[in-house]
Protein backbone atom coordinates (compact mmCIF):
# COMPACT_ATOMS: atom_id res chain seq x y z
CA UNK A 1 0.00 0.00 0.00
CA UNK A 2 1.15 3.48 -0.75
CA UNK A 3 2.21 5.65 2.15
CA UNK A 4 0.11 8.59 0.95
CA UNK A 5 -3.13 6.84 1.91
CA UNK A 6 -4.56 8.01 5.23
CA UNK A 7 -3.53 5.50 7.90
CA UNK A 8 -6.17 4.33 10.40
CA UNK A 9 -5.47 2.26 13.52
CA UNK A 10 -8.23 0.01 14.87
CA UNK A 11 -8.09 -1.35 18.45
CA UNK A 12 -10.73 -3.97 19.37
CA UNK A 13 -11.24 -5.46 22.81
CA UNK A 14 -9.60 -8.95 22.78
CA UNK A 15 -12.74 -11.12 22.53
CA UNK A 16 -14.20 -12.83 19.45
CA UNK A 17 -17.44 -10.82 19.60
CA UNK A 18 -15.50 -7.54 19.61
CA UNK A 19 -12.65 -8.40 17.22
CA UNK A 20 -14.75 -9.41 14.22
CA UNK A 21 -17.04 -6.36 13.97
CA UNK A 22 -13.88 -4.23 14.18
CA UNK A 23 -12.18 -6.38 11.53
CA UNK A 24 -15.18 -6.12 9.21
CA UNK A 25 -15.35 -2.34 9.67
CA UNK A 26 -11.59 -2.19 9.00
CA UNK A 27 -11.95 -4.12 5.74
CA UNK A 28 -14.70 -1.77 4.64
CA UNK A 29 -12.44 1.24 5.30
CA UNK A 30 -9.59 -0.44 3.39
CA UNK A 31 -11.91 -1.10 0.44
CA UNK A 32 -12.51 2.68 0.31
CA UNK A 33 -8.81 3.40 -0.15
CA UNK A 34 -7.51 3.80 3.40
CA UNK A 35 -4.54 2.03 4.93
CA UNK A 36 -5.83 0.17 7.99
CA UNK A 37 -3.89 -1.55 10.76
CA UNK A 38 -5.87 -3.60 13.27
CA UNK A 39 -4.09 -3.89 16.62
CA UNK A 40 -4.61 -7.11 18.55
CA UNK A 41 -3.45 -7.36 22.14
CA UNK A 42 -1.19 -10.25 23.07
CA UNK A 43 -3.94 -12.26 24.80
CA UNK A 44 -5.98 -12.47 21.59
CA UNK A 45 -2.99 -12.70 19.27
CA UNK A 46 -1.83 -15.98 20.84
CA UNK A 47 -4.88 -17.93 19.66
CA UNK A 48 -6.09 -15.85 16.70
CA UNK A 49 -6.29 -17.49 13.28
CA UNK A 50 -5.71 -14.51 11.02
CA UNK A 51 -6.97 -14.55 7.38
CA UNK A 52 -4.01 -14.77 5.02
CA UNK A 53 -5.51 -12.73 2.17
CA UNK A 54 -6.59 -9.79 4.30
CA UNK A 55 -6.61 -6.28 2.87
CA UNK A 56 -5.51 -4.87 6.22
CA UNK A 57 -2.41 -5.06 8.37
CA UNK A 58 -2.48 -6.88 11.71
CA UNK A 59 -0.09 -5.91 14.52
CA UNK A 60 0.20 -6.90 18.18
CA UNK A 61 0.81 -4.89 21.33
CA UNK A 62 1.27 -6.27 24.84
CA UNK A 63 -1.65 -6.24 27.27
CA UNK A 64 0.54 -7.59 30.07
CA UNK A 65 -0.86 -11.14 29.83
CA UNK A 66 2.44 -12.68 28.72
CA UNK A 67 4.14 -11.74 31.97
CA UNK A 68 2.94 -15.06 33.37
CA UNK A 69 1.25 -13.85 36.53
CA UNK A 70 -2.53 -14.14 36.29
CA UNK A 71 -4.45 -11.28 37.97
CA UNK A 72 -6.07 -12.29 41.26
CA UNK A 73 -9.43 -10.70 40.46
CA UNK A 74 -11.38 -9.38 37.50
CA UNK A 75 -10.70 -5.87 38.82
CA UNK A 76 -6.95 -6.55 38.79
CA UNK A 77 -7.28 -7.95 35.25
CA UNK A 78 -8.76 -4.73 33.89
CA UNK A 79 -6.33 -2.54 35.81
CA UNK A 80 -3.42 -4.47 34.30
CA UNK A 81 -5.04 -4.50 30.87
CA UNK A 82 -5.74 -0.74 30.77
CA UNK A 83 -2.31 0.21 32.10
CA UNK A 84 -0.44 -2.06 29.66
CA UNK A 85 -2.59 -1.13 26.65
CA UNK A 86 -2.30 2.63 27.33
CA UNK A 87 1.50 2.43 27.59
CA UNK A 88 2.06 0.09 24.65
CA UNK A 89 -0.48 1.75 22.37
CA UNK A 90 1.32 5.08 22.84
CA UNK A 91 4.64 3.40 22.06
CA UNK A 92 3.16 1.76 18.93
CA UNK A 93 1.79 5.08 17.64
CA UNK A 94 5.17 6.73 18.20
CA UNK A 95 6.98 3.94 16.32
CA UNK A 96 4.54 4.13 13.40
CA UNK A 97 5.07 7.88 13.16
CA UNK A 98 8.51 7.45 11.63
CA UNK A 99 7.32 5.36 8.68
CA UNK A 100 3.57 5.75 8.20
CA UNK A 101 1.94 8.07 10.73
CA UNK A 102 -1.66 7.31 11.63
CA UNK A 103 -4.38 9.98 11.58
CA UNK A 104 -7.18 8.25 13.50
CA UNK A 105 -7.58 5.59 16.15
CA UNK A 106 -10.84 3.64 16.04
CA UNK A 107 -11.08 2.05 19.48
CA UNK A 108 -13.53 -0.32 21.15
CA UNK A 109 -15.87 1.73 23.31
CA UNK A 110 -15.05 -0.39 26.38
CA UNK A 111 -11.42 0.80 26.20
CA UNK A 112 -12.06 4.55 26.73
CA UNK A 113 -8.47 5.09 27.92
CA UNK A 114 -7.47 4.56 24.26
CA UNK A 115 -9.15 7.87 23.35
CA UNK A 116 -6.93 9.70 25.86
CA UNK A 117 -3.84 8.05 24.34
CA UNK A 118 -4.93 8.95 20.79
CA UNK A 119 -5.41 12.63 21.66
CA UNK A 120 -2.12 12.79 23.61
CA UNK A 121 -0.34 11.42 20.54
CA UNK A 122 -2.03 13.86 18.16
CA UNK A 123 -4.54 11.43 16.61
CA UNK A 124 -8.27 11.81 16.24
CA UNK A 125 -10.36 9.22 18.10
CA UNK A 126 -13.43 7.27 16.99
CA UNK A 127 -15.36 5.21 19.52
CA UNK A 128 -16.75 1.93 18.15
CA UNK A 129 -19.73 0.36 19.98
CA UNK A 130 -20.32 -3.34 19.37
CA UNK A 131 -23.61 -3.76 21.27
CA UNK A 132 -27.22 -2.79 20.56
CA UNK A 133 -28.28 0.83 20.96
CA UNK A 134 -30.88 -0.17 23.53
CA UNK A 135 -28.24 -1.94 25.62
CA UNK A 136 -25.92 1.07 25.37
CA UNK A 137 -28.77 3.31 26.56
CA UNK A 138 -29.09 1.12 29.67
CA UNK A 139 -25.35 1.44 30.37
CA UNK A 140 -25.63 5.21 29.98
CA UNK A 141 -28.38 5.30 32.61
CA UNK A 142 -26.20 3.21 34.93
CA UNK A 143 -23.30 5.62 34.30
CA UNK A 144 -25.54 8.56 35.22
CA UNK A 145 -26.74 6.82 38.40
CA UNK A 146 -30.32 6.70 37.05
CA UNK A 147 -30.28 2.90 37.24
CA UNK A 148 -28.70 1.32 40.31
CA UNK A 149 -26.90 -2.02 40.19
CA UNK A 150 -27.80 -4.40 41.80
CA UNK A 151 -31.13 -3.47 40.25
CA UNK A 152 -33.65 -1.97 42.65
CA UNK A 153 -36.77 -1.54 40.50
CA UNK A 154 -38.88 -4.45 39.26
CA UNK A 155 -39.75 -2.60 36.03
CA UNK A 156 -37.99 0.20 34.19
CA UNK A 157 -39.31 2.76 31.71
CA UNK A 158 -36.45 4.25 29.69
CA UNK A 159 -36.79 6.87 26.94
CA UNK A 160 -37.84 5.44 23.56
CA UNK A 161 -37.73 1.82 24.77
CA UNK A 162 -40.25 -0.89 25.54
CA UNK A 163 -40.79 -1.37 29.32
CA UNK A 164 -38.13 -3.66 30.79
CA UNK A 165 -38.39 -6.04 33.71
CA UNK A 166 -35.35 -7.01 35.79
CA UNK A 167 -34.79 -10.23 33.83
CA UNK A 168 -34.62 -8.13 30.62
CA UNK A 169 -31.66 -6.10 31.93
CA UNK A 170 -27.96 -6.97 31.47
CA UNK A 171 -27.01 -9.75 33.89
CA UNK A 172 -23.70 -9.92 35.80
CA UNK A 173 -24.48 -12.52 38.46
CA UNK A 174 -22.19 -15.08 36.81
CA UNK A 175 -19.11 -12.97 37.67
CA UNK A 176 -17.45 -13.42 41.09
CA UNK A 177 -16.98 -9.68 41.51
CA UNK A 178 -18.15 -7.89 44.65
CA UNK A 179 -16.93 -4.54 43.27
CA UNK A 180 -19.13 -4.72 40.14
CA UNK A 181 -16.07 -4.16 37.95
CA UNK A 182 -17.74 -5.25 34.69
CA UNK A 183 -20.79 -3.07 35.35
CA UNK A 184 -18.49 -0.07 35.87
CA UNK A 185 -16.44 -1.01 32.79
CA UNK A 186 -19.55 -1.00 30.59
CA UNK A 187 -20.95 2.18 32.16
CA UNK A 188 -17.56 3.87 31.65
CA UNK A 189 -18.00 3.67 27.88
CA UNK A 190 -19.64 7.06 28.44
CA UNK A 191 -16.92 8.45 30.74
CA UNK A 192 -15.17 10.55 28.06
CA UNK A 193 -17.45 10.02 25.08
CA UNK A 194 -18.09 13.74 24.58
CA UNK A 195 -14.38 14.06 23.66
CA UNK A 196 -14.58 11.49 20.83
CA UNK A 197 -14.27 12.89 17.30
CA UNK A 198 -16.61 10.21 15.89
CA UNK A 199 -18.94 7.62 17.43
CA UNK A 200 -19.87 4.48 15.48
CA UNK A 201 -22.25 1.69 16.43
CA UNK A 202 -22.78 -1.74 14.89
CA UNK A 203 -26.51 -1.60 14.18
CA UNK A 204 -28.71 -0.10 11.47
CA UNK A 205 -31.12 2.80 11.59
CA UNK A 206 -34.44 1.06 10.96
CA UNK A 207 -33.73 -1.77 13.42
CA UNK A 208 -33.52 0.48 16.49
CA UNK A 209 -35.01 3.67 15.14
CA UNK A 210 -36.59 5.17 18.28
CA UNK A 211 -33.80 4.50 20.75
CA UNK A 212 -31.19 5.54 18.16
CA UNK A 213 -32.95 8.87 17.68
CA UNK A 214 -32.83 9.36 21.44
CA UNK A 215 -29.10 8.48 21.54
CA UNK A 216 -28.33 10.78 18.59
CA UNK A 217 -30.07 13.65 20.39
CA UNK A 218 -27.24 13.41 22.97
CA UNK A 219 -24.17 12.26 20.96
CA UNK A 220 -23.40 12.07 17.24
CA UNK A 221 -23.81 8.28 16.94
CA UNK A 222 -23.45 6.94 13.38
CA UNK A 223 -24.72 3.49 12.45
CA UNK A 224 -22.33 1.31 10.43
CA UNK A 225 -23.97 -2.10 10.75
CA UNK A 226 -24.35 -4.86 10.11
CA UNK A 227 -20.58 -4.54 9.70
CA UNK A 228 -20.10 -8.07 8.37
CA UNK A 229 -22.07 -7.22 5.21
CA UNK A 230 -20.64 -3.73 4.61
CA UNK A 231 -18.12 -4.81 1.98
CA UNK A 232 -20.32 -7.32 0.17
CA UNK A 233 -23.95 -6.16 0.33
CA UNK A 234 -26.17 -8.47 -1.69
CA UNK A 235 -23.22 -10.68 -2.66
CA UNK A 236 -22.39 -14.18 -1.52
CA UNK A 237 -20.45 -14.07 1.74
CA UNK A 238 -16.76 -14.73 1.60
CA UNK A 239 -15.83 -17.83 3.57
CA UNK A 240 -15.15 -17.26 7.25
CA UNK A 241 -11.76 -18.84 6.77
CA UNK A 242 -10.89 -15.79 4.70
CA UNK A 243 -12.82 -12.94 6.25
CA UNK A 244 -12.87 -13.45 10.04
CA UNK A 245 -10.29 -13.65 12.78
CA UNK A 246 -11.22 -16.80 14.69
CA UNK A 247 -10.06 -17.54 18.24
CA UNK A 248 -11.26 -21.14 17.78
CA UNK A 249 -10.45 -23.70 15.08
CA UNK A 250 -13.23 -24.03 12.49
CA UNK A 251 -14.90 -27.36 11.65
CA UNK A 252 -15.51 -25.91 8.20
CA UNK A 253 -15.87 -28.83 5.78
CA UNK A 254 -17.65 -31.07 8.31
CA UNK A 255 -20.33 -28.44 9.02
CA UNK A 256 -21.02 -27.42 5.45
CA UNK A 257 -20.99 -30.98 4.01
CA UNK A 258 -23.44 -32.12 6.67
CA UNK A 259 -25.77 -29.20 5.92
CA UNK A 260 -25.54 -29.87 2.17
CA UNK A 261 -26.99 -33.34 2.79
CA UNK A 262 -30.10 -32.01 4.61
CA UNK A 263 -33.42 -30.87 3.20
CA UNK A 264 -34.29 -27.17 2.92
CA UNK A 265 -35.55 -25.69 6.20
CA UNK A 266 -34.98 -28.86 8.24
CA UNK A 267 -32.09 -27.95 10.59
CA UNK A 268 -31.97 -26.21 13.97
CA UNK A 269 -28.61 -24.44 14.33
CA UNK A 270 -27.52 -24.19 17.98
CA UNK A 271 -24.67 -22.01 19.25
CA UNK A 272 -24.03 -20.12 22.48
CA UNK A 273 -21.07 -18.10 21.25
CA UNK A 274 -17.46 -17.79 22.33
CA UNK A 275 -17.82 -16.88 26.02
CA UNK A 276 -20.91 -18.35 27.72
CA UNK A 277 -20.34 -21.35 30.01
CA UNK A 278 -23.57 -23.33 29.99
CA UNK A 279 -24.34 -25.30 33.17
CA UNK A 280 -24.05 -29.08 32.90
CA UNK A 281 -27.71 -29.51 33.88
CA UNK A 282 -28.73 -27.05 31.14
CA UNK A 283 -26.62 -28.98 28.59
CA UNK A 284 -28.51 -32.15 29.58
CA UNK A 285 -31.89 -30.43 29.10
CA UNK A 286 -30.80 -28.95 25.80
CA UNK A 287 -29.50 -32.29 24.52
CA UNK A 288 -32.71 -34.12 25.44
CA UNK A 289 -34.89 -31.33 24.05
CA UNK A 290 -33.08 -31.43 20.70
CA UNK A 291 -33.48 -35.21 20.44
CA UNK A 292 -37.16 -35.19 21.40
CA UNK A 293 -37.91 -32.42 18.86
CA UNK A 294 -37.07 -35.01 16.19
CA UNK A 295 -35.49 -32.26 14.05
CA UNK A 296 -32.03 -32.26 12.54
CA UNK A 297 -29.61 -30.07 14.48
CA UNK A 298 -26.11 -28.64 14.13
CA UNK A 299 -24.80 -27.86 17.62
CA UNK A 300 -21.65 -25.86 18.34
CA UNK A 301 -20.08 -27.04 21.60
CA UNK A 302 -16.67 -25.51 22.29
CA UNK A 303 -13.98 -28.05 23.27
CA UNK A 304 -13.89 -26.53 26.77
CA UNK A 305 -17.63 -27.36 27.13
CA UNK A 306 -17.67 -30.87 25.63
CA UNK A 307 -17.30 -32.62 28.99
CA UNK A 308 -20.75 -31.29 29.96
CA UNK A 309 -22.53 -33.25 27.22
CA UNK A 310 -24.51 -36.31 28.38
CA UNK A 311 -22.54 -39.56 28.17
CA UNK A 312 -22.64 -41.13 24.69
CA UNK A 313 -24.67 -38.18 23.40
CA UNK A 314 -22.70 -37.82 20.15
CA UNK A 315 -23.32 -41.43 19.13
CA UNK A 316 -26.89 -41.29 20.46
CA UNK A 317 -27.66 -38.26 18.32
CA UNK A 318 -25.67 -39.27 15.23
CA UNK A 319 -28.77 -39.95 13.11
CA UNK A 320 -30.23 -36.50 13.71
CA UNK A 321 -27.42 -34.21 14.80
CA UNK A 322 -23.86 -33.07 14.31
CA UNK A 323 -21.82 -31.62 17.17
CA UNK A 324 -18.82 -29.43 16.23
CA UNK A 325 -16.42 -27.27 18.26
CA UNK A 326 -16.79 -24.19 16.04
CA UNK A 327 -18.27 -23.45 12.64
CA UNK A 328 -18.56 -20.70 10.00
CA UNK A 329 -21.67 -19.07 11.42
CA UNK A 330 -22.40 -16.50 8.72
CA UNK A 331 -22.34 -19.24 6.08
CA UNK A 332 -24.35 -21.65 8.21
CA UNK A 333 -27.10 -19.05 8.70
CA UNK A 334 -27.41 -18.41 4.97
CA UNK A 335 -27.54 -22.14 4.15
CA UNK A 336 -30.88 -23.29 2.70
CA UNK A 337 -31.09 -26.18 5.23
CA UNK A 338 -31.20 -23.94 8.33
CA UNK A 339 -34.73 -23.32 9.63
CA UNK A 340 -33.97 -21.51 12.89
CA UNK A 341 -31.16 -20.46 15.20
CA UNK A 342 -31.15 -21.39 18.89
CA UNK A 343 -28.83 -18.73 20.29
CA UNK A 344 -27.40 -17.11 23.40
CA UNK A 345 -28.58 -13.83 21.82
CA UNK A 346 -25.18 -12.19 21.50
CA UNK A 347 -25.47 -9.03 19.41
CA UNK A 348 -23.31 -10.29 16.52
CA UNK A 349 -25.31 -13.52 16.32
CA UNK A 350 -28.57 -11.56 16.44
CA UNK A 351 -27.47 -9.26 13.61
CA UNK A 352 -26.24 -12.21 11.52
CA UNK A 353 -29.57 -14.00 11.93
CA UNK A 354 -31.57 -10.86 11.09
CA UNK A 355 -29.43 -10.25 8.00
CA UNK A 356 -29.93 -13.87 6.90
CA UNK A 357 -33.70 -13.89 7.47
CA UNK A 358 -33.50 -16.70 10.06
CA UNK A 359 -35.93 -16.85 13.04
CA UNK A 360 -34.43 -17.23 16.51
CA UNK A 361 -34.98 -19.14 19.73
CA UNK A 362 -33.35 -17.02 22.41
CA UNK A 363 -31.66 -18.64 25.42
CA UNK A 364 -29.70 -15.71 26.90
CA UNK A 365 -26.88 -16.53 29.30
CA UNK A 366 -25.20 -13.33 30.48
CA UNK A 367 -24.64 -9.55 30.21
CA UNK A 368 -26.46 -7.89 27.26
CA UNK A 369 -27.95 -11.15 25.99
CA UNK A 370 -30.96 -10.77 28.32
CA UNK A 371 -31.88 -7.44 26.72
CA UNK A 372 -31.22 -8.70 23.19
CA UNK A 373 -33.56 -11.65 23.87
CA UNK A 374 -36.28 -9.20 24.94
CA UNK A 375 -35.80 -7.27 21.68
CA UNK A 376 -35.79 -10.49 19.61
CA UNK A 377 -39.22 -11.52 20.94
CA UNK A 378 -41.07 -8.29 21.69
CA UNK A 379 -39.48 -5.55 19.56
CA UNK A 380 -38.03 -7.15 16.42
CA UNK A 381 -40.65 -9.95 16.64
CA UNK A 382 -38.30 -12.39 14.97
CA UNK A 383 -38.12 -15.18 17.55
CA UNK A 384 -39.18 -16.74 20.83
CA UNK A 385 -37.49 -16.35 24.20
CA UNK A 386 -37.36 -19.76 25.87
CA UNK A 387 -38.94 -19.68 29.34
CA UNK A 388 -36.88 -20.66 32.37
CA UNK A 389 -38.10 -22.50 35.48
CA UNK A 390 -37.65 -21.36 39.10
CA UNK A 391 -34.01 -22.55 38.97
CA UNK A 392 -33.20 -20.54 35.86
CA UNK A 393 -33.13 -23.63 33.61
CA UNK A 394 -34.81 -24.00 30.24
CA UNK A 395 -36.32 -27.46 30.45
CA UNK A 396 -36.32 -30.03 27.62
CA UNK A 397 -40.09 -29.72 27.13
CA UNK A 398 -39.77 -25.95 26.60
CA UNK A 399 -36.92 -26.47 24.12
CA UNK A 400 -38.96 -29.00 22.15
CA UNK A 401 -42.04 -26.73 22.19
CA UNK A 402 -40.06 -23.68 20.97
CA UNK A 403 -38.47 -25.63 18.12
CA UNK A 404 -41.81 -27.02 16.96
CA UNK A 405 -43.48 -23.59 17.19
CA UNK A 406 -40.78 -21.91 15.10
CA UNK A 407 -40.39 -24.66 12.49
CA UNK A 408 -43.90 -26.09 12.20
CA UNK A 409 -46.50 -23.74 13.72
CA UNK A 410 -48.48 -20.71 12.59
CA UNK A 411 -46.28 -18.64 14.90
CA UNK A 412 -43.30 -19.80 12.83
CA UNK A 413 -44.81 -18.41 9.62
CA UNK A 414 -45.19 -14.97 11.21
CA UNK A 415 -41.63 -15.10 12.51
CA UNK A 416 -40.38 -16.03 9.04
CA UNK A 417 -42.24 -13.06 7.54
CA UNK A 418 -40.70 -10.74 10.11
CA UNK A 419 -37.25 -12.26 9.54
CA UNK A 420 -37.63 -11.69 5.81
CA UNK A 421 -38.51 -8.03 6.42
CA UNK A 422 -35.39 -7.45 8.56
CA UNK A 423 -33.22 -9.21 5.98
CA UNK A 424 -34.32 -6.69 3.35
CA UNK A 425 -33.89 -3.69 5.68
CA UNK A 426 -30.42 -4.84 6.76
CA UNK A 427 -29.41 -5.15 3.10
CA UNK A 428 -30.89 -1.72 2.35
CA UNK A 429 -28.73 -0.17 5.13
CA UNK A 430 -25.44 -1.43 3.64
CA UNK A 431 -26.34 -0.97 -0.05
CA UNK A 432 -25.15 2.17 -1.81
CA UNK A 433 -27.20 5.09 -0.52
CA UNK A 434 -28.24 3.18 2.60
CA UNK A 435 -27.79 4.70 6.05
CA UNK A 436 -24.78 2.63 7.15
CA UNK A 437 -23.04 2.77 3.76
CA UNK A 438 -23.51 6.55 3.63
CA UNK A 439 -22.12 7.04 7.16
CA UNK A 440 -18.97 5.11 6.16
CA UNK A 441 -18.58 7.14 2.95
CA UNK A 442 -18.86 10.44 4.84
CA UNK A 443 -16.22 9.27 7.36
CA UNK A 444 -13.84 8.16 4.59
CA UNK A 445 -14.36 11.40 2.67
CA UNK A 446 -13.41 13.44 5.75
CA UNK A 447 -10.27 11.35 6.28
CA UNK A 448 -9.20 11.69 2.66
CA UNK A 449 -9.46 15.47 3.03
CA UNK A 450 -7.64 15.79 6.37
Amino acid sequence: MANNKPHILVLPFPAQGHINPALEFSKCLASHGLKVTIILTSRASKSAQIPSNSSIYVETISDGSEEGKEPESIEDFFKQFNAAVSQNLAKFIQEQRATCPAKVLVYDSIIPCALDVAHQEGLLGASFFTQASGVCAIYYHIHQGLIKYPYEDSELFLPSMTPLEVNDLPCFSFIPDTNNTVVRLLADQFSNLEAADWIFINTFDKLENEVLNWMVSRWPFKTVGPTFSLIYPGKKLMTEKNHKINLFELNYEASMKWLDSRETGSVVYVSFGSVANVKEQQMEELAQGLISSNCYFLWVVRSSEEHKLPQNFTSMASEKGLVVNWCPQTEVLTHRAVACFMTHSGWNSTLEALSSGVPLIAMPQLVDQMTNAKFIEDVFRVGLRAKTDENGLVRREEIETCIKQVIQGEKGKKLMESAGKWKELAKEAVDKGGSSATNVEIFVSKLLNL
